[in-house]
């Protein structure tokens, strides 16, 4: 599926977070530079400094990211993003998280606290192809 895919990424690094094992484990996996990515300082409770970190790829480095990320999830976790579809989408979206911790460690796997935020991309044009879409694109080799 070759079609104009875009992923955004987005993630929060707190002050007790090494902000650049997490930039390693993003070129490590897959073949993104600290370029790719912009970072805002911002302030959170009690004024501790929070670096919000956002990213959008298209193309080719959008295609490699999908197809990388899901060669390291585990086809019954990908079977059940699939089942979730329904609650993922939005728009011509599909909204993904996974762990920032994993990630640092070598492995991408889904998650829900302190999650690298994810928005894959393609454009839809008719609601009813958005969930046909999303699951041949999460079960193809790309």
């Amino acid at each position: 599926m070759e079609k104009r895919l875009e992923v955004e990424i987005q993630v929060i690094i707190h002050a007790t977070e090494d902000s650049q094992k997490l930039f390693d484990a993003f070129a490590e996996i897959f073949d993104l530079s600290q370029d790719d990515f912009t970072m805002q300082n911002l302030q959170g409770h009690y004024d501790n400094p929070i670096i919000l970190v956002h990213g959008k790829i298209k193309k080719k480095k959008a295609i490699h990211f999908v197809k990388t990320m899901l060669s390291h999830i585990p086809k019954n976790e990908i079977d059940e993003i699939i089942e979730d579809l329904d609650n993922r989408c939005d728009g011509s979206g599909l909204y993904m998280r996974i762990s920032k911790q994993s990630l640092v460690q070598g492995k991408v796997e889904p998650a829900n606290e302190d999650p690298i935020k994810l928005k894959i991309y393609t454009p839809i044009y008719t609601q009813k192809d958005l969930i046909k879409t999303y699951s041949e694109l999460l079960t193809s080799t790309i």
